[in-house]
Formats: structure tokens, sequence, C-alpha cells
């Protein structure tokens, strides 16, 4: 299957499941290729073949989106240079976690989370420590009992009810046991935190010279301005206010431009922010509720006001934001 392909099924599938789908980000470089929310659910995915193309730099920055939009960033891919992925299992590339095609299927479309996660050693789950615990002493057995049941050592068998996971064989032998569920599912949409390994989430990247007047508009009227290196937005701007969160974009305004805008616009609706780009020089108002402001006009707005009502004005084709 194509690559394209893959996004187009994709795409279809989060639809049917009753996601808001972006446009596609068609504009490389590009840390994601589309943004999705159900409810208070966003999802920034990004799709490939083989997942072993998924670099830390992409990584860093999907993770650091989905801090400042408070969204999920996911892969979905079928493979790695060695093997396909298998369903029902979460892997984990850069922090970020990983799904085959049909584990997603499962999880937005069936609504049934994944289980199985891979780390190094092999694939494992999350034992439910208090149940372990509770049907263990129901059955009178001892610590050493069990231990001795499934060929462990009596610590081991103590660090499992104190919440450390096992491996799916392990997993398997203590529900034979007891005859009882005591796995618990792996929570995809919070990021997996509690099982992907503890890597930190990297810097923002420093600003291009290019854009440096435009931060520091976005500064002095207010805002905490995040900088991307691989998104169609030159930067996610936070207010603490009412003014909320804009997505801003800063270039001559050429064919490339409004492809940008045009997605940006797509990326607001989905993650319900406004968006913003700056331009050398005015030609239209808009791209398709993305507002278009001129490079001098921005720099003689004077508050977050002024701003608001300009985006407001300027993007008006597009629905207000929820």
């Amino acid at each position: 299957m194509s690559r394209s392909a893959l996004v187009e099924n994709v795409m279809a599938m989060l639809e049917d499941a009753g996601f808001l789908v972006s446009d596609r980000c068609a504009i490389r470089p590009k840390s994601f290729d589309i943004a999705a929310r159900r409810g208070e659910d966003v999802l920034l995915l990004k799709i490939l073949g083989n997942i072993d193309a998924f670099d830390a730099q992409t990584g860093g920055e999907m993770r650091r989106l989905g801090t400042y939009l408070n969204a999920t960033p996911i892969v979905i891919g079928l493979r790695t240079r060695d093997e396909e992925l298998k369903p029902g299992v979460v892997y984990f590339r850069h922090g970020v976690p990983v799904l085959s095609p049909d584990t997603a299927m499962d999880l937005f479309v069936e609504e049934v989370p994944p289980l199985i996660y891979a780390a190094p050693g092999g694939l494992y789950v999350n034992i439910d420590s208090e149940i372990l615990a509770d049907v263990r002493e129901n059955r009178d057995w001892s610590l050493g009992r069990l231990a001795k049941e499934l060929g462990v050592s009596r610590r081991t068998v103590s660090k499992y009810e104190d919440g450390m996971d096992a491996s799916v064989e392990v997993a398997a032998e203590l529900e034979d046991l007891f005859d009882a569920p005591l796995t618990s599912p792996v929570s995809v949409l919070d990021g997996a935190e509690e099982v992907r390994d503890d890597e930190p989430t990297p810097d923002d990247p420093d600003v291009a010279p290019e854009d440096e007047p435009i931060v520091t508009v976005f500064t002095r009227i207010g805002f905490e301005v995040h900088p991307t290196d691989r998104a169609p937005f030159k930067s996610v701007n936070e207010s603490d206010d009412q003014h909320g969160q804009v997505l801003a974009g800063h270039s001559a305004f050429t064919e490339t431009a409004e492809k940008r805008a045009r997605i940006m616009s797509s990326v607001g609706e989905v993650t319900r922010t406004r968006s913003v780009y700056v331009v050398d020089e005015l030609r239209q108002e808009s791209v398709e509720g993305t507002a278009l402001i001129e490079k001098e006009e921005m720099e003689n707005i004077e508050d977050a006001i002024d701003l608001r009502d300009l985006i407001m004005e300027r993007g008006e084709d597009r629905e207000e934001v929820a």
C-alpha cells in the first residue's frame, strides 16, 4: 500500500469513528500529517509505511505540539524494517505511541483499547495490582506460593502487586491461575504515559531571524510564543486570558504560503485555535478563515484585543471556535 493510500484510509477511518479531521498537511517539512478531534480528544497523527522513518526531531516536535494544543501525538504505521506491526500492541518511537491500522481501528472505531505494549525485552501488559493482591489473598496464597506457581522469585511477585508490569506470558499464566481478568488497557489517548519510557521533551527550537519581529509583537502583547520547525505554522502562541491560542505563520504571500494558511485554518478548526499569517504585502484579507495581516500592520498592533478583533474580522468566513 502506498503512503498516500494509507493516509487516505486512516482519514476515512477516523471520519467513520466520528472525528473531525483536518486537511492533510501536504507541505514539507511536516511533523504531522493530520489533526483530528472527537469531543475533547484531539490527535496529531503521523502516518508512515515504515515507522523507522520517524526520527527524534519529528518526535520531539510532535510531543511539544501535543503539549501546547492539548493533543495526543500518535504514529500509525505498517511495519519496521524487520517486521510487521502486531495488532493489539502499542509501540513507541521517541516517546510517541505507535499503532498499526488494525490497532487504531479497534481503538477509535470499536473503542477497544490495546492491552499490550512493546518495550525492550518483549511484549508487556499492565497488571491491576490491587486485583492481583485481592485474588491471591482470597485464595489464601502467600507471595511465596504464587512465586512458586509462576517460577519467579517472591520479590518479583511483590513487585507485580506494587504496580510492576508483567510479560504477556506471565500475565496469561496469572489469569489462568486465578480465572480472572487482571490486565488493564494502555491509555493511548493520554499518551500512554504509564508505560512509555520517560523521555524528556526537547526544548523549543530557536526563532528564525526573519520571524523575530513577529515574535516580538506576540510577546509584547502578552502571548507566550512557542516556535516550531516542522509544522505548517511558525509558532503556537498562548495567552493566559480569554484570547486563547493563535497559530501564526510568516512569509511572502506565495502559492506555498497560501497552502500553509489553508492548512492552518483546517488544523485550527480541529484544535479550536485561531490562525493568522503575516505577509510582506497584503493582497487579500484571509485564506479560508486564516486572517492575513501585513507585517507593518502587525508591528503596529498595540494589544491582544486589537489582534483578536483583526483576526476575527478578517477570518469571519470561518465558524466561531467553540
